[in-house]
This record gives structure tokens, C-alpha cells and sequence, in this order.
């Protein structure tokens, strides 16, 4: 299966992984790891990831406090937010309803 992002669920991912390598050498690039890892597996097995709130579930990310949020299409996982799991739950709601 295939996957699509959300662009602001794009959006929020570049510039989580534009802060982490600010921070330190290499740090960005094992975000990216972390969410790119997170992502192959939703795309495996995208029922196996727990139910959220409606048809988004959630994918906890290793190391980092992040989730990937996502939807079950037709042809394709939508990407609907790369959250920061302890800022604003629940701002990714709109966008759940407003799909690409």
C-alpha cells in the first residue's frame, strides 16, 4: 500500500525535523528515521495500529514523543499529522474531515 501526506501534516514534519537538527549533529536525521520507520510500518499493516478518534488510528514513534496519525483510504494511508504528543491535542481534527 502506498501513502500520501496531509500537506500539513508535511509541514509539520519538516519543521520538527528542522528543529530536532538544530538542536544537535545527527538528531534530525534519527527523527526522520524514527517517523520514516513509523510510516513503513503503517504501510505493512495499517489495521494493526490502534483506533483513535473515528478512522484515524495512531503509530507512537520510538525515542521521540511523537505519533503518526493516519486514515485508511481506498488506494492509499493518509498521512494526517506528524503530532508532537504532549502540544495541542486534538488541533489535527479539521484536517481528519478536510482530506485531500
Amino acid at each position: 500500500m502506498r501513502f500520501e501526506f496531509h500537506p500539513d501534516a508535511l509541514a509539520e514534519y519538516e519543521e520538527a525535523a528542522r528543529y530536532y537538527a538544530s538542536c544537535q549533529d545527527g538528531l534530525g536525521l534519527r527523527f526522520i528515521g524514527a517517523v520514516e520507520h513509523a510510516i513503513q510500518q503503517i504501510v505493512e499493516g495499517p489495521e494493526r495500529w490502534r483506533v483513535l478518534d473515528g478512522d484515524i488510528r495512531r503509530y507512537l514513534t520510538r525515542v521521540f514523543p511523537y505519533a503518526v496519525l493516519y486514515s485508511i483510504e481506498l488506494e492509499y494511508v493518509l498521512i494526517v499529522a506528524v503530532m508532537h504528543c504532549h502540544r495541542e491535542p486534538g488541533y489535527w481534527h479539521e484536517r481528519a474531515f478536510r482530506k485531500i
